[in-house]
């Protein structure tokens, strides 16, 4: 379960291609099939897909420039928000802005879809280094923006060289601290370890440098470089004999943060729980709710929405979803039904990467009962007390130990029966 890039965006349940996708109607009958009536969403994701460049290692569905068609885009994910709106709770707990680059969107495009976003007490937005100046930093903060995950990756510049990254150290450093200068107080900084080129040496500089700037939270991912993309064409051979030194680079970044006094509160990621982070949660609120299997609602190109036992991902063809939205139809949407059993495989996969423990009672018949005492021999697993809305329950619950959680991905398959 060591993490790969990004696992900031949506989760990777819904992962197939796109051909045999289906059109739906103009507005689907409510309530959809498997969607109750009464269904209500608390969290919403905005794909941006506009970026400068692609980069090489990079297979989000992303478009590069057409900064003529920012505006349309952002009238097709306000007309979609319209047609959806309804499965949608009046104000919400989180919305995410993901991309692509969202600020590179032009900026009173930007504004004016932040605007136009129902309420939610945490609102993030992802942003590259290069687009962030005094002035779109407050235009952020002043459009209810409360949080801001800086795609920084490495502080090498050989390495960001290696990643076709057009920012340079400075650029993140100066990122960072506009940010701040606009009244951030909740930053996150994504990393990325395992680059071609890059040793323990460069990993360690990275965290130095993160540290010093000490955002409120980190992501720290390992390079995955996916079949097709120009980055596996350029780097395979080195990719392929990685694998052995992934370890060894998790457990560095893992015993560097928390001895930093952050809190590993997923595989991937860290929240600061210092006497200077007071006593507020820096989780990712938002990808809290993936990890612990809420339903969300996607908008734009290419989004996954999972709502009930129903998930859905939009067309990724820019012009397809303009058009059907242009003319007040649903865009071509591939749908998917989850079964039971499904769900809940999914919740035991996404809760073992969190340091909370996972209920047991609605997971038992997925798991390997034997395989859990051997798990807890070894010091992998464990069964603790679990509380029911902050009263103990005699229902218990299982979690990974922190061994187990840097082994995490053979540790769930052999918990799954």
């Amino acid at each position: 379960m060591r993490p790969t890039a990004f696992g900031s965006k949506q989760p990777p349940a819904f992962d197939r291609s796109w051909p045999g996708g289906t059109a739906a109607p103009a507005r689907p009958p409510r309530p959809l099939d498997g969607v109750a009536s009464d269904a209500v969403v608390w969290h919403l994701y905005v794909h941006l897909p506009f970026c400068a460049h692609r980069c090489g290692y990079c297979d989000f569905v992303t478009v590069v420039g057409r900064r003529g068609q920012h505006a349309a885009y952002v009238d097709g994910l306000l007309a979609e928000l319209e047609l959806e709106r309804e499965l949608l709770a009046p104000e919400l707990e989180t919305i995410f802005l993901g991309g692509g680059t969202p600020t590179f969107t032009e900026p009173l495009e930007l504004e004016r879809l932040l605007h136009a976003l129902p309420p939610a007490a945490e609102v993030t937005v992802e942003a590259n280094p290069e687009t962030v100046t005094p002035a779109l930093a407050e235009l952020l903060f002043r459009s209810g923006v409360n949080r801001v995950s800086l795609g920084a990756q490495t502080f090498q510049r050989r390495l960001l060289g290696v990643l076709e990254r057009v920012a340079g150290p400075d650029d993140v450093r100066r990122a960072f601290y506009h940010l701040r200068d606009a009244g951030f107080d909740n930053i996150s900084l994504d990393l990325i370890y395992g680059i071609p080129g890059q040793s323990p040496s460069d990993l360690d500089a990275d965290i130095d440098e993160a540290l010093t700037l000490r955002p409120e939270h980190l992501s720290c991912y390992e390079l995955e470089a996916k079949p097709g993309t120009r980055f596996t064409h350029a780097h395979g051979e080195e990719l392929r004999r990685q694998p052995e030194a992934m370890e060894g680079y998790f457990e560095c970044v893992v015993e560097r943060l928390v001895g930093a006094g952050y809190r590993w509160y997923e595989t991937a990621n860290f929240c600061d729980r210092t006497a200077d982070a007071g006593d507020r949660d820096l989780r990712s609120r938002h990808n809290l709710a993936y990890w612990r299997g809420r339903d969300y609602l996607g908008l734009g190109i290419g989004a996954v929405s999972t709502v009930g036992a129903r998930r859905w991902r939009t067309t990724p063809r820019l012009g397809a979803y303009l058009a059907a939205l242009g003319e007040g139809r649903t865009p071509l949407r591939e749908y998917e039904q989850l079964p039971d059993s499904v769900q809940r495989e999914e919740r035991v996969m996404l809760g073992l990467r969190l340091d909370e423990p996972l209920p047991l009672a609605p997971i038992a018949a997925l798991l390997d009962s034997d395989a859990l005492a051997r798990l807890e021999r070894l010091g992998l697993a464990r069964r603790v007390p679990f509380e029911n809305g902050g009263l103990p329950s005699p229902a218990a619950a299982v979690t990974l130990t922190p061994q187990g959680r840097l082994l995490g991905d053979a540790v769930t398959a052999d918990l799954l029966a």
